[in-house]
């Protein structure tokens, strides 16, 4: 017999797990972690900057957005990613130019993402304005877990340096 809550809350899915999950491996790294709503669903935020010596001592601000939604279809991640990158260039800090550079990684979770979704993260990096780069993601959840991670894995033009640093913090949090 399955155990169902009574307390009113609904049970907490695949998606939702994960979240909870994304929601502490961002604070493991050292992210600032928040929450903010986009269409009536929580989103989990997790943002940080690094400087490193090999840029040239320019800063990149790393910008977590993510959200589980019933589907995840290719107008639900192109919405979610234009949100995320408003949200994101609103919040960032310091000036924006050449030598500070933010990348946002926003990430629709579900246990039902179509594959035109899919196709549509992998496809390309987006850049909005000359400093700000998103690398949308669809996450697909099963009833074990995560069976399927997607999202732009080549190089940009703008902000090609930091794409192994970014690369590198999408393989930590999206596991």
């Amino acid at each position: 017999m399955t155990q169902q809550r009574t307390d009113g809350v609904p049970p907490a899915g695949p998606a939702d797990a994960y979240l909870e999950a994304l929601r502490g491996r961002l604070a493991s790294d050292g992210c600032a972690v928040t929450a903010a709503g986009w269409r009536d669903c929580p989103v989990v935020i997790g943002s940080r900057a690094d400087r490193k010596a090999r840029w040239f001592g320019t800063k990149v601000e790393l910008f977590v957005f993510a959200a589980a939604v019933p589907a995840v279809d290719e107008a639900s991640m192109a919405q979610f990613t234009g949100w995320a990158m408003d949200y994101a260039k609103s919040i960032r800090s310091g000036l924006s130019g050449a030598r500070n550079a933010a990348m946002v990684l926003p990430a629709l979770v579900s246990g039902a993402v179509q594959p035109a979704a899919r196709t549509w993260a992998a496809a390309d990096a987006r850049i909005l304005g000359t400093s700000l780069i998103g690398r949308p993601l669809t996450v697909e959840t099963s009833g074990s877990g995560v069976s399927r991670v997607t999202m732009y894995r080549g190089r940009v033009v703008y902000g090609g340096m930091f794409s192994r640093h970014v690369l590198d913090k999408a393989s930590l949090y999206f596991t």
